[in-house]
């Protein structure tokens, strides 16, 4: 099987070819990283730090050229990418002071002399599987802290954004970590299958069906596993709140990087007499919307799936506010797109569709906007509109997402915070913080009791 990797705006632009390595491959790469392992581990704290900032500054180094990359590959226009990369650089930094965080406890025994430890360990070789979507900044923040508490890292992308991971992993060779410490194997489903097969602790983001494969293969073999599928998110906006303000909060969330994002916004809940004023609003900040903040989407296939959804739904009786086409360009792109008067069980409101398209519903009250809010299996990241603290903390303590913006896009996350959604949206621990040094890690308990003698 050969790889293809083509750019999104320019879909003659071949950007990388190249051989999948197949399942014994993967499974050859794994040993040579869990024969790694030990050594790296043994390093201590001190090494693994440095190896990490020194990655981070590689990354800093090569920002312009990795900006670039990112913009060809996946499309993302050129401010998102090069925050992007400022991000992974960060990611690197963050987690390089992993290494000197306590990696236990000392307890008291319960009767007589000794000691009780809680210490936490390595699992091994972790097995990654990243999306195309942030193709350096997801790939750091779940190798930064396997790293960092000891684990070798063996690292699956997705094929559209193989030359971004082959990229990342010449940086970290360049910065020094050793052979078999962080490992790329392009590939499909073949090579992720032998990686979650092989694996002694797997991380996984991408779509619901295959997430839920993971999660099952990696399961029955008894392996830790966390997996991101993604989110159905809504705002809500309520009437006292700016409507232009929130319109342009709203715009961002939904159509910026084409709405590539698993907390971009799809379902917008207007409550009360902040419907009219907002619809409006909101159809003329999206229309605002250019190519510089919005970019195509991945391929022809997610612009089909896009537009035939749109098509779908104004045959069900919804309304095309604004967008609902393809521009006469090169290159996969959809207008961004708001609907009004869409079916309650049109797939635009139960899927999650990966594009710069929002439905736009009324609320007659809080009440009503929450339940519509949690009507979802996939509840990542909603947001709230208001100049009500009081109102907007209440409402934050009542939805089911696993992250809450107050006055903010949907679509912001913080590094250093724990990152999950809840209900069908994620399975097992937080990713990033801290809270990703103790997915990577298992917590021992050691007695130490007197020899005796005299």
């Amino acid at each position: 099987m050969t790889i293809l990797s083509y750019n999104p705006a320019d879909p003659e632009d071949l950007v990388a070819e190249v051989d999948a390595p197949g399942a014994e491959a993967v499974r050859a790469a794994v040993g040579r990283a869990r024969a790694a392992q030990p050594g790296w581990l043994a390093a201590g704290a001190a090494a693994r730090s440095a190896a990490l900032t020194r990655f981070a500054g590689a990354v800093e180094e090569r920002a312009e050229e990795l900006t670039a990359l990112i913009v060809r590959e996946v499309g993302k226009p050129v401010a998102e990418a090069r925050g992007e990369v400022g991000r992974t650089a960060a990611i690197l930094r963050y987690y390089a002071q992993a290494p000197y965080a306590p990696a236990g406890a000392v307890h008291e025994t319960a009767a007589g002399e000794g000691l009780l430890l809680t210490r936490r360990r390595p699992y091994g070789v972790a097995g990654l599987i990243t999306p195309w979507n942030f193709p350096l900044a997801i790939p750091a923040w779940k190798a930064a802290p396997a790293l960092a508490v000891g684990n070798t890292v063996a690292l699956k992308p997705a094929p559209e954004a193989t030359a971004c991971a082959l990229r990342l992993a010449e940086l970290a060779s360049a910065a020094g970590l050793p052979e078999g410490v962080f490992t790329v194997l392009p590939g499909g489903a073949e090579e992720g299958a032998a990686l979650v097969d092989t694996a002694d602790v797997v991380s996984f983001t991408g779509s619901t069906g295959v997430g839920r494969a993971v999660v099952r293969a990696a399961t029955e073999r008894g392996v830790p596993v966390q997996a991101e599928l993604g989110g159905l998110n809504a705002a809500l906006v309520l009437p006292d709140a700016d409507p232009e303000q929130a319109a342009a909060h709203l715009a961002a969330a939904i159509a910026g990087y084409a709405g590539q994002k698993c907390t971009a916004t799809s379902r917008v809940i207007a409550v009360g007499a902040a419907h009219e004023p907002l619809r409006a609003a909101l159809v003329k900040a999206l229309g605002l919307v250019d190519d510089a903040a919005c970019g195509p989407v991945i391929s022809a296939a997610a612009r089909d799936r896009l537009t035939g959804a749109v098509e779908s739904a104004r045959a069900a009786g919804a309304t095309v506010l604004t967008g609902g086409g393809v521009p006469e360009r090169p290159g996969w792109y959809v207008e961004p797109t708001l609907l009004a008067d869409v079916p309650a069980e049109h797939p635009l409101r139960r899927e999650e569709f990966f594009g710069p398209v929002a439905v736009l519903l009324a609320a007659a009250d809080l009440d009503e906007a929450i339940a519509l809010a949690n009507d979802t299996p996939h509840s990542l990241a909603t947001s709230v509109h208001s100049r009500s603290l009081d109102v907007a903390l209440a409402a934050a303590d009542r939805l089911d997402a696993g992250m809450i913006r107050i006055n903010a896009p949907s679509s912001g996350v913080d590094f250093h915070l724990p990152f999950g959604g809840a209900k069908g949206a994620s399975h097992g621990e937080r990713e990033q913080g801290a809270a990703a040094l103790d997915f990577y890690t298992a917590s021992r308990t050691v007695s130490v009791l007197p020899a005796g003698g005299a």
